[in-house]
């Protein structure tokens, strides 16, 4: 839901901002009519997208259009035509329409064929997205008329064109460059790659800057415009000159009050997303476990038969972190399923309990629980020849061992040398050697010939300096 809002802000408010600026210029509006166009605009904007904004010869097209587009619009700035102000309204909007309909995740707002509660939720977000910044243009309008009043408010204006002017073309420059390479029609260099990924990862600061830039004109306006307007009113003597300065003055407020609300919401909004809600869920505390003097695991049954995820680390002598989880498959017997925290398709990532549903961290499929243990597809990985065994869960240490090519975690560990009994950690012995389902360190690479040439030998004095240690 928060999603839905806040990515719509990023391509529409600066835009909105930009209208409420050229609007501004102008004393009767007819706002039926803008909003009118503004529906239609972003609509046709949103099937253009969709339907036919595809290939790089078509997207490169229109990121020039858009250049042209922009600076078009800043030149007209200094000119005063109600006809060429709707033209821009509806150009603005369809535009708006046009670079929120790329976005590769608009399908999700429902992620099934009928009308339910995500949908009609993640629906309202981008409604109310899309009529926040129409508040934000008619509240810029009423920004600036104000400001106007007091002969306060030009040189403002061109600057805040400008600032949003300037961040809409950076990203739209670094597109088309990337178009160009794609097409192979200018060459592909380092400079010109680093100078795409900074200028396109530049929308994601979208919210941000236009907070700043608002909090900024704020600040000036409540300066110059609202604190003088107070003083003015509380110096006053006649009643009714006093009276109309108060109301002066209280709608200068409630413009502060309005505009601060406006860079709140999107500041909080943007934040919300990067901090909260786009971050993974987190997984529930794995425990430690050893191997058994049978080269086992051994987990009671009655620790994990009542339904949730219960999650274990084993590490395996290399210092592999290898995660696996047992979980009770259904709620009116013993149906266990004994599975590696991870996924072929996506990774070490692991899942979480969403409900009645068992979810892949990585790419959100839910999956139904009965059907854990199961290969393929987004399944967690079985574990091969566990067995339930006088009321324990048995794991056979080869069987885990699978498990270390499906995690890249490697703890650092202490280690002996086998040879020298000189005491390592794993990640700083520049020597090993696999032998028998162990890896063993060494502190030179004498050592690690003499234990290749006799493991046997060293394979038992090992075990006991490790005990030692």
């Amino acid at each position: 839901m928060n999603y839905f809002f806040t990515f719509l802000l990023q391509p529409v408010l600066p835009l909105a901002i930009l209208l409420g600026c050229l609007w501004t210029q102008y004393q009767h509006l007819n706002i039926k009519r803008l909003v009118w166009l503004t529906i239609i605009g972003f609509a046709l904007g949103m099937v253009f997208a969709i339907e036919a904004l595809s290939g790089q010869t078509v997207i490169l097209s229109f990121n020039g259009a858009l250049i042209v587009l922009y600076l078009l619009f800043y030149i007209t700035q200094f000119w005063r035509q109600s006809t060429l102000a709707s033209i821009w309204q509806f150009v603005f909007a369809f535009i708006g329409g046009g670079i929120w309909g790329q976005d590769p995740n608009i399908h999700l707002i429902t992620n099934t064929d009928v009308v339910n509660t995500t949908f009609l939720l993640n629906l309202s977000a981008a409604i109310f997205g899309f009529f926040f910044c129409i508040a934000a243009m008619g509240w810029m309008v009423i920004f600036f008329h104000q400001a106007k009043a007091d002969a306060k408010g030009r040189k403002l204006r061109i600057i805040l064109v400008t600032a949003f002017v300037v961040m809409l073309l950076l990203p739209l420059t670094g597109n088309v460059l990337l178009s160009l390479m794609k097409l192979q029609i200018v060459g592909l260099t380092k400079f010109r790659l680093s100078y795409v990924a900074k200028v396109n990862n530049l929308t994601t600061y979208f919210n941000y800057i236009s907070s700043l830039f608002l909090f900024i004109t704020v600040v000036i306006f409540a300066w110059r415009v609202y604190l003088p307007r107070k003083k003015i009113a509380a110096e006053e003597t006649q009643p009714i000159v006093k009276r109309q300065k108060l109301a002066l003055a209280r709608n200068a407020r409630r413009t502060v009050i309005f505009g601060s609300f406006i860079i709140l919401a999107t500041f909080a909004a943007q934040l919300y997303w990067d901090r909260v809600a786009s971050l993974p869920p987190a997984l529930s505390e794995s425990t430690y476990v050893k191997m058994g003097a049978d080269n086992a695991i051994h987990i009671p049954i009655e620790s994990v038969k009542d339904g949730d995820l219960h999650r274990f680390i084993w590490v395996a002598s290399d210092g592999h972190a290898i995660r696996f989880f047992i979980i009770n498959r259904s709620d009116k017997k013993l149906s266990l399923a004994t599975v590696f925290d991870a996924c072929l398709l996506c990774g070490d990532s692991g899942y979480v309990i969403d409900g009645d549903k068992l979810m892949c961290v990585a790419c959100g499929v839910r999956l139904f629980i009965p059907s854990v243990g199961k290969a393929g597809g987004c399944n967690p990985i079985p574990i091969d020849g566990w067995k339930e065994e006088n009321g324990e869960v048995v794991i056979p240490k080869k069987s885990l061992l699978v498990g270390a090519n499906y995690f890249s975690t490697v703890l650092e560990i202490p280690v002996v040398d086998p040879v020298s009994h000189q005491k390592l950690t794993n990640k700083k012995a520049n020597y090993r050697y696999d032998y028998n389902d162990n890896t063993y360190f060494f502190a030179n690479e004498h050592d690690q010939e003499l234990f290749r040439d006799n493991p046997e030998k060293y394979v038992k004095s090992a075990e006991v300096a490790k005990g030692d240690n």
